[in-house]
């Protein structure tokens, strides 16, 4: 069922920062940072598979983020829901339902096997699909999903996430190269905030945090 209501940005960006960092999904640790795939280390980690656990903070960033890509992209815009292998799998399930739509799925890589396919459910040509997963970074791996969407014949000019890291400029600008639209929730500018305004985390951990988001290759 479609949302009926809808809060403006900067509260749904607040809201979303603050079921993110209830439920402990963020993570921040100067002194032993992170690493991510790409090898950058960082003092930042957010795990946004915990929503899937939480009923009534995923039907509310379900409903935000359906209000938001039907705002953003229109109302009779997509005809499939795809969501990325593995943790845009539950959410894209959970935006198709809202909006009544077919839900697929997309490999990371061909499974090997038997029809040796990237793409699981009904897919068609011509079909506009959205893909969604739970977060993205520099939009790397969103241009592979969208590449497979592609060679089965259907167009895909949008995603969306949950959350945005919002630091690496190039981001966006990538995507858009690619021919796609980015749709968000949060960033980890609205994470800092809502930690600082809650006192999630002690001040000087903030600080290195915050030291990392304005120059993230350079604090590496």
């Amino acid at each position: 069922m479609i949302p009926a209501t809808y809060p403006d940005r900067a509260t749904v960006a607040r809201l979303t920062a603050r079921m993110l960092l209830d439920i402990k999904a963020v993570h921040f640790n100067a002194t032993e940072p992170f690493t991510f795939a790409s090898g950058l280390k960082a003092p930042t980690y957010i795990d946004c598979r915990k929503l899937i656990s939480f009923p009534r903070i995923r039907t509310t960033l379900m409903d935000f983020l359906t209000c938001r890509v039907m705002e953003d992209a229109g109302f009779e815009t997509f005809d499939n829901i795809a969501g990325g292998e593995t943790a845009g799998i539950p959410f894209a399930a959970l935006v198709a339902e809202r909006m009544a739509l077919p839900m697929t799925y997309v490999r990371k890589k061909p499974k090997g096997y038997g029809r040796n396919a990237r793409i699981e459910g009904a897919m068609s040509e011509g079909q506009r699909v959205l893909l969604v997963e739970d977060l993205t970074t520099d939009g790397g791996s969103k241009l592979s999903f969208v590449d497979a969407i592609r060679e089965t014949g259907a167009s895909c000019a949008h995603t969306a996430v949950i959350f945005y890291y919002g630091i690496f400029p190039e981001t966006e600008p990538r995507l858009a190269e690619h021919g796609v639209q980015l749709h968000y929730l949060c960033t980890w500018w609205d994470v800092l905030a809502e930690a600082r305004r809650g006192g999630d985390f002690d001040v000087a951990t903030l600080d290195a945090v915050e030291a990392f988001l304005r120059a993230p290759k350079e604090w590496a």
